[in-house]
């Protein structure tokens, strides 16, 4: 075997060492991209269930953000930053790091060359390493919404205030147990499923193409900025009204049954939540907070995917000297 097919620069990274290095990769871009979620969050909630659209406290994105930080400060504009960290490094490292094992594994199912880019296995490949993202992350994101949402100033929708990440966590399992830190699971697969299944898999074939057709070498900055700025607008695109439904369900209000389970006093699931609101808000409600949303995907996908290629690569040459 050549000392190139050896080189570690060759070898594709174990599942463990994805899985980080696109948990680390993820931060960078949450800290840049959080503040457009607090306003995504607000502008969702705005509104709620109300046919003649309700106050609207907030006229826009950039209303939201600076009336947050009028009242609020830059505590308010990167409320939830902690519990974002953990989920990026949850939801992230498992997209990043599970991706290409399940895609590497369904196209060796399906009897294809592990290194082609198949449609099919790389969409199912996508949805499916979201989808265990999502469930390992739903109490972190649970918090970070309901964080997000809540304004001491200007509250729109359910308001809880939590002191702390720790606090938030422990509040709701003492309240609700397990059940209450599982709450809106279903939306949480669902909406990161759908992104999943187009972030990496239009990433993968928006690089292929420029390197293919000699527009931009491999292993260029460029070449990863813009294959991640596709992919952003494809995600933001596919999961919005996911995406809001489950806003909606982590922050609606609970009740208690008589047999002691606490259920969501709006939805029952995300289904009935999209249906809710275009029967009341129309279909238009789905959208809305759908400018800071892509503010917040879109930065947060060129971000992600940019610093994972540019950290793995880093990585593989330390690793190389090393050896």
């Amino acid at each position: 075997m050549s000392q190139r097919a050896k080189s570690p620069t060759n070898q594709p990274l174990s599942t463990p060492e994805a899985f980080v290095l696109g948990g680390i990769a993820a931060c960078f871009a949450v800290t840049v991209s959080n503040p457009a979620e607090v306003a995504k969050t607000r502008l969702q909630m705005q509104g709620e269930l109300a046919k003649d659209g309700g106050v609207r406290v907030y006229k826009n994105t950039f209303d939201a953000l600076v009336k947050t930080g009028r009242n609020e400060g830059i505590r308010g504009i990167q409320k939830g930053l902690p519990p974002a960290y953990g989920y990026q490094i949850l939801v992230n490292g498992a997209r990043l790091g599970f991706y290409e094992p399940f895609r590497r594994n369904l196209n060796r199912l399906f009897d294809i060359d592990q290194n082609v880019q198949m449609t099919l296995t790389s969409t199912i490949a996508g949805a499916s390493s979201g989808a265990v993202g999502a469930a390992l992350g739903n109490p972190l994101f649970l918090v970070k919404a309901r964080m997000q949402a809540y304004s001491p100033a200007l509250p729109v929708g359910t308001q809880r205030h939590y002191k702390s990440s720790f606090e938030a966590l422990s509040t709701i399992f003492q309240s609700e147990g397990l059940r209450g830190l599982a709450r809106g699971l279903d939306a949480a697969v669902l909406r990161t499923a759908m992104g999943s299944s187009v972030q990496l898999p239009s990433y993968n074939w928006t690089k292929n193409q420029l390197v293919m057709n000699n527009i931009l070498p491999a292993n260029s900055f460029w070449t990863y900025l813009a294959s991640s700025s596709v992919s952003g607008v494809c995600v933001c695109a596919i999961m919005q009204p996911t995406d809001t439904a489950l806003t909606r369900m982590y922050n609606q209000p609970t009740k208690i049954l008589p047999n002691g389970k606490h259920v969501g006093m709006l939805y029952r699931n995300p289904i009935d939540c999209l249906w809710k609101i275009a029967k009341t808000e129309g279909p238009l409600g789905w959208y809305k907070g759908t400018t800071a949303h892509f503010l917040r995907i879109t930065p947060h996908t060129i971000i992600t995917l940019t610093a994972n290629d540019l950290i793995i690569d880093l990585y593989k040459r330390v690793k190389g000297r090393s050896l």
